[in-house]
């Protein structure tokens, strides 16, 4: 089945007696093919099932082990480990360890909530400890109102002296007062500390005796809570380690338990029978119903057929809508890391093309391009291929460094092509580098200032020239950034071919299909996309051009009235409206192709920050020979900013080319209304399937 579409889809619907319930559910469990359609409780004479008596139990232990894994760091182990050994581990030493480690997280809450109070609190009392005054004796008074707190101004705050008590202090430079008036001058006395910059302090509740002992005993009790949270992290990370792959395995063991307990709220069961219903992909139809066939009295597939023009998920009320089934892609190998990016952006519609191929290409082509430097290539290479080996069996992790190993082959492939090395040019005209050691990768008969040091020239029409080796970042720069504004023109352009298709076929949200609902819908933006080209090489290229600038313009406008059509027929928006918002729309369309000039322009300023960096190299050279110990700093320098220079690189051109796919490029055809294909049962991870 082709790689650009994803599965085809059919509908199951089984039945038999309900004695056989459970073995049905064990069957689909280990199957792991069917997505439930869960059953509403809308047929006479069905009721939703009833979980089994166990789930309650198992769902209790369950909670538990997920509370003790929120707590910790665990990964599970390198190699799957017997279903029979974790439910060993389950009922003996895992249960225990897991109510230990509960037990230690709720002493460490408190203590690390005392912990903070007493920090709090010595604060304060180091603060007031400077008045010199005992506790009890800052506040408490009938007849008395005290203010307690900080001044920014002391020789303010001592203007306060007519018919008051006035204590003061200083506190690690903080200034500290005490003030006690009688109650009537509290208004007046609260105004002039304010001029003071006065900000009063909350005293500890229910102290007594003198500040500096309250002070002692409270960094005592400050260093015996040190001592026992840091205790009690030790202990964790101990369980941790002990106990974190067990935990993880118990964890997918008991899911998967309690996942068939509670099975049965999903099918329709009657007195004496039930009924399920569900999507499963057509590639396993005869595989699922011969299982099931030894446990049901009846199963049928419906592989789905859609209806032209019923697509979508209902995103609008102008046609009927069908019931669609959930997504499921095609089983790739090299491309599936690509799948990632898909997922950001949500599942393709049913029968719509799947992007995750196309950007298996295009995605490492386009970073390649900003990134474009054989050393950073070989990095992101390595750091892919050392997540690759971290992994284990996690499949995300494992996808990640595949997705790492892409990038870096485009990476590296376009430094090739650049001939750059960590900055460097390896064939510089002007000055001599350390990258120049391999030059020996491009043929020396041919670098030479005559043909700028290209092996290879081709100019071809439209002004495209095209050279190996490519010089960005010199005498091939503004040939770059042709070549990105042509690479946009194409890649949205694709984007609409593959809209076109999907139209003819499959629809809109609005019911139309066929041949004139795809032009009216994506063959008008080809076309305005063809006459804006042929427009602007006209009015920008070379002279004779002219009549190509015309042509261009008779073509663009053309198809700005054929798009106030479609936004007026299709679109339902009304004429007036349309008259002024096709144009609009139209000129919307420059900005999109003009945005992989990204591609050239993020590449260039990498580069500059290499540059940078590499500055350091010459006056290293010469520390080697005038101050040898001045050479390794230089030497760490250079290191720094070549691994800075990297890790935006990785960052940046990531996000661009994320944007140029998600934003420029699939907002032309894309519908990522799919719902994700989410069969009943399980996958190994860390246990083994019985």
């Amino acid at each position: 089945m082709s790689q650009v579409n994803t599965q085809k889809m059919g509908r199951l619907l089984a039945a038999g007696s309900k004695d056989m319930m459970d073995s049905v559910i064990d069957t689909l469990a280990s199957l792991n093919a069917l997505h439930f359609i869960e059953y509403d409780g809308s047929e006479e004479g069905f009721n939703l099932g009833v979980p089994k008596e166990e789930a309650e139990v198992v769902g209790k232990r369950l909670s538990k082990l997920r509370s003790a894994a929120s707590l910790v760091d665990v990964s599970g182990p390198k190699n799957p480990v017997s279903a029979d050994k974790v439910r060993s581990e389950l009922d003996g030493e895992l249960s225990e360890a897991v109510e230990s480690l509960l037990e230690k997280s709720t002493r460490l809450d408190v203590v690390e909530n005392s912990l903070s109070s007493s920090i709090e609190e010595e604060g304060i009392l180091q603060l007031i400890s400077s008045i010199n005054l005992d506790a009890e004796l800052l506040s408490g008074y009938s007849e008395l109102s005290s203010f307690v707190g900080t001044v920014t101004d002391l020789e303010v705050a001592k203007g306060i002296t007519q018919d008051s008590l006035f204590f003061h202090g200083i506190s690690n430079k903080t200034k500290v007062i005490a003030v006690f008036v009688k109650n009537d001058q509290f208004n007046d006395t609260l105004s002039k500390l304010n001029e003071a910059g006065f900000q009063a302090i909350s005293l500890p509740e229910g102290a007594q005796g003198k500040s500096k002992i309250l002070l002692s005993q409270v960094r005592e009790k400050i260093s015996i809570l040190s001592q026992e949270k840091l205790s009690i992290s030790a202990e964790i990370d101990e369980w941790t380690t002990e106990f974190g792959p067990s935990l993880v395995c118990g964890l997918e063991l008991l899911e998967r338990e309690h996942d068939i307990l509670t099975a049965p709220v999903k099918i329709a069961v009657s007195e004496h029978a039930f009924f399920i219903d569900g999507w499963i992909e057509m590639s396993r139809s005869e595989e699922v119903q011969s299982t099931l066939s030894e446990s049901c009295l009846y199963t049928e597939v419906s592989p789905f057929v859609m209806k032209a023009g019923g697509g979508g998920h209902g995103h609008s009320d102008h046609a009927h809508h069908q019931d669609m089934p959930p997504i499921s892609y095609q089983n790739r190998k090299l491309s599936k890391p690509m799948e990632l990016l898909t997922d950001a952006v949500g599942r393709p519609a049913y029968g719509r093309i799947d992007p995750t191929l196309f950007m298996f290409v295009t995605y490492p082509i386009f970073f390649g391009m900003m990134l474009g430097d054989m050393a950073y290539g070989l990095v992101t290479m390595s750091l892919g291929a050392l997540v690759m080996s971290r992994a284990g069996s996690n499949e995300m992790m494992n996808l990640g460094g595949k997705f790492l190993l892409y990038i870096g082959l485009g990476t590296f492939g376009f430094g090739y092509l650049y001939a750059e090395f960590a900055g460097w040019e390896i064939i510089h005209p002007h000055h001599h580098n350390p990258a120049e050691a391999l030059s020996f990768l491009y043929p020396d008969a041919a670098l030479s200032s005559s043909t700028h040091y290209h092996a290879w020239q081709k100019s071809l029409p439209f002004g495209i020239e095209l050279a190996y080796p490519f010089h960005r970042v010199t005498t091939n720069l503004e040939d770059l950034i042709i070549l990105t504004i042509y690479l946009g023109f194409l890649h949205i352009i694709f984007g609409r071919l593959i809209g076109f298709r999907d139209v003819l076929f499959y629809g809109t949200d609005h019911g139309h299909v066929g041949l004139v609902a795809a032009f009216f819908e994506h063959g008008v933006w080809i076309v305005l996309l063809i006459g804006g080209f042929l427009f602007s090489y006209g009015y920008l290229g070379p002279d004779g051009t002219e009549e190509m600038m015309q042509l261009g313009a008779i073509i663009a406008l053309t198809a700005v009235s054929l798009l106030i059509w479609t936004l007026y027929n299709y679109h339902g928006i009304p004429f007036v409206i349309s008259l002024l918002l096709a144009p609009i729309e139209a000129i919307g369309m420059m900005p999109s192709v003009i945005s992989y000039v990204r591609l050239f322009a993020v590449g260039i300023v990498g580069v500059k920050i290499a540059e940078t960096g590499n500055m350091l190299w010459d006056p290293m050279k010469d520390a080697l020979a005038d101050d040898i110990l001045l050479a390794p700093v230089f030497f760490v320098g250079w290191l720094a900013v070549q691994f800075f220079a990297w890790g935006l690189g990785v960052f940046s051109p990531n996000i661009h080319a994320a944007r140029l796919h998600f934003v420029e490029w699939m907002r032309q055809y894309y519908d990522s209304s799919g719902e994700v294909f989410s069969p009943f049962g399980f996958r190994s991870h860390h246990v083994e399937v019985e």
